[in-house]
């Protein structure tokens, strides 16, 4: 058996780590939450066109001569709605800075410059004419509604031809979800059909497509997988998904708009424009008699990837969180990760604490690890011997070094396969620390205030790679001298490719340096 195993080992490890962050990459604390007074969200999803009589009377709509605003506030958010396609204008996340400073403003997942950019716009194909441009009636005449303890409906109408509009929002005053409802009305004599179509509006800024480290883009579920379509793809050709979807939107690293047309939708359309990218949902087909109206029910969230607010609405939104391969591994470390700042209030001290119980856990395999390297390192005259006397057969060389391994009781691979099993552990905190929205601005001590950023003064990166160094230093090696230089490149490496990473990630990793020396030095001392 070639001890050079050993160095391909590491090399592998250092090509896995670099080909993963590179090609594989994918593609927060809770406040108080107020109990709502009452219960409008049901669990069961609404039939399939449901047709019923509408009691409203016809001379009850006022039509509108201008375009009306009014924004709803909430200890969460501020979003604007116009009277303009009975659309979302903007929306502003008020527990969130769109930077890390205090003169920042609140974070916008929608800004609505634009008129003509609104999101959650109807319209009608086919026989139902509904323009998205509709101008329809607000029940409320307050300029602001305030979001206190109770849940809020706003009731939007509008006529057109023979169509009557009711669409109602409903909003949640401890939430980030909200739900609408749409029913259309044939007040005519003569049928209707047709489809309706929900459009939810997401702006595009083609300097995500750099983030190479997190998808961003839009995103489905299909109540197994997880559907990321790239944005290269879909300038190619819009995607089409059958009515086999949960809920489809736009996610970025830290946010998520989405949508849940809970069986309101037949297909969902996915295309992209210049500036924005569309999740369109397509209603199957409406067939209307005088009187009767149809009602399609959605669910939106517009808010961040955390996991309380994302399942709380009980429509799957949390599965917008998925570390990717190592998905199993990542959940509950980042789990105990909000268990210790629960308790600490900073989320470096808590990565400094787990880096602790990951070193704890994998303890014993590090020690036989090291244990191993150092029998092998004793082992190297007399393996330097037989290769000098079998070099030019390779069958007996290998026959002569595993009999003397079985002899001396050694295993070859016993330094490496321990460090192998740490690896998927390592990817999964990566993963963890990488995109998870609790890290963003989320501050340390002395200079570094975001863990979510990296070092501006690369110290700790620095101190890593020389913390590194030291620890290839200490471990017992059978190398020749030139593997031992090509290995002492690491460190190097390393600290290249650390300085732009966040710094919670570093701070792992120079914890977990620091543990490694311990660990050796308390080997070296150990007695043979």
């Amino acid at each position: 058996m070639d001890n050079n195993r050993t160095i391909i080992a590491v090399v592998l490890i250092v090509l896995l780590w670099s080909g993963y962050s590179l090609f594989f990459a994918p593609q927060p604390p809770m406040e108080n939450q107020v109990v709502p007074e009452e219960k409008v969200v049901s669990e069961q999803k609404p039939e399939k066109n449901i047709v019923k009589n509408v009691a409203e009377k016809k001379d009850d709509f006022v039509p509108v001569k201008e375009v009306q605003t009014i924004k709803v506030k909430s200890d969460y958010y501020e979003i604007e709605l116009s009277s303009l396609g009975a659309s979302v204008k903007s929306i502003q996340l008020d527990k969130y800075k769109q930077e890390k400073d205090e003169k920042s403003g609140f974070y916008q997942l929608f800004d609505g410059k634009s008129d003509n950019l609104s999101t959650l716009v109807v319209s009608g194909i086919d026989g139902l004419y509904i323009p998205s441009t509709l101008n329809y009636n607000i029940d409320k005449l307050d300029s602001v509604v305030e979001l206190k303890n109770e849940i809020v409906k706003l009731n939007f109408t509008a006529e057109i031809n023979k169509i009557k509009i009711l669409k109602q929002f409903v909003f949640y005053p401890s939430s980030y979800s909200i739900d609408l409802n749409i029913i259309i009305e044939n007040i005519e004599s003569d049928d209707i059909s047709g489809k309706l179509s929900l459009s939810l509006i997401t702006p595009y800024n083609s300097d995500e497509k750099k983030k190479i480290y997190t998808f961003v883009g839009p995103e489905s579920y299909d109540g197994k997988d997880l559907l990321d379509d790239k944005i290269k793809d879909i300038e190619k050709s819009p995607k089409i998904y059958s009515n086999d979807i949960v809920w489809s939107g736009y996610t970025s690293k830290y946010f998520l708009s989405a949508v849940n047309p809970k069986n309101s939708a037949e297909q969902t359309f996915i295309s992209k424009s210049d500036t924005f990218i569309e999740n369109k949902f397509i209603s199957p087909q409406i067939y209307l008699k005088e009187n009767n109206s149809v009602e399609y029910n959605y669910s939106a969230y517009f808010g961040p990837k955390q996991l309380e607010f994302l399942s709380e609405s009980q429509n799957h939104f949390e599965e917008a969180i998925h570390y990717g391969f190592f998905h199993p591994l990542a959940k509950p470390l980042m789990v105990v990760l909000k268990f210790f700042y629960k308790y600490i209030g900073n989320y470096g001290i808590a990565i400094i604490l787990l880096t602790v119980c990951i070193k704890i856990l994998f303890w014993p395999l590090t020690q036989k690890s090291y244990k191993s390297m150092k029998s092998m390192q004793k082992l190297q005259p007399e393996m330097k011997r037989l290769r000098e006397k079998y070099g030019s057969d390779k069958q007996r060389l290998n026959q002569e070094l595993m009999g003397f391994y079985k002899e001396n009781k050694v295993n070859p691979l016993g330094g490496c396969l321990p460090m192998l099993i740490q690896i998927p552990v390592f990817f999964a905190l990566y993963r963890v620390l990488l995109g998870s929205i609790e890290l963003r601005h989320a501050p340390f001590m002395l200079w570094i205030t975001d863990l979510s950023a990296k070092d501006p003064y690369y110290v700790t990166p620095l101190i890593m790679g020389a913390t590194m160094f030291l620890q290839q230093k200490m471990t017992p090696t059978n190398m020749d001298p030139t593997q031992e230089k090509i290995m002492l490149m690491m460190p190097v490496v390393f600290t290249f490719m650390f300085l732009n990473f966040p710094s919670g990630l570093v701070i792992y990793w120079l914890v977990n340096n620091v543990l490694t020396i311990l660990q050796q030095y308390i080997i070296r001392r150990q007695p043979d």
